[in-house]
């Protein structure tokens, strides 16, 4: 809905499909929108502490931040160890958002900017 019908309407005059002006025309345009989710998907996956915490019953299958808790309530007062577990957990989320956070804020900016 954010992309001008116009665009689209030009694409169609110079010949280009439904299939061809959705990957020249509207994709460029709303690729920033789909980086921004991308991360903020992952971020919200890789967080998720309720739902594998209530199914996951084997030791052996836990995700990082289920094992995390646990890690923290075997070493009560063993902060390091705790402290070391987390940042092991948010390694993951500091390279995806590097990795996509250059890519997001070039195409951010090159949409504010008219010329």
């Amino acid at each position: 809905m954010a992309v001008p019908d116009e665009l689209i309407d030009a694409a169609k005059i110079d010949g280009a499909g439904f299939f061809r002006a959705y990957l020249t025309v509207c994709l460029p345009l709303i690729r920033p929108g789909l980086g921004f989710l991308g991360m903020f998907t992952f971020v919200a996956a890789w967080n998720d502490y309720l739902w594998p915490l209530i199914v996951l019953t084997d030791p052996n299958e836990l995700t990082l931040q289920v094992a995390l808790s646990q890690l923290n309530r075997a070493h009560g007062s063993d902060y390091s160890m705790v402290m070391a577990g987390a940042l092991l957990s948010v390694l993951p989320l500091l390279i995806v958002f590097l990795i996509g956070a250059k890519q997001f804020v070039g195409d951010a900016m090159k949409g504010a900017f008219r010329g």
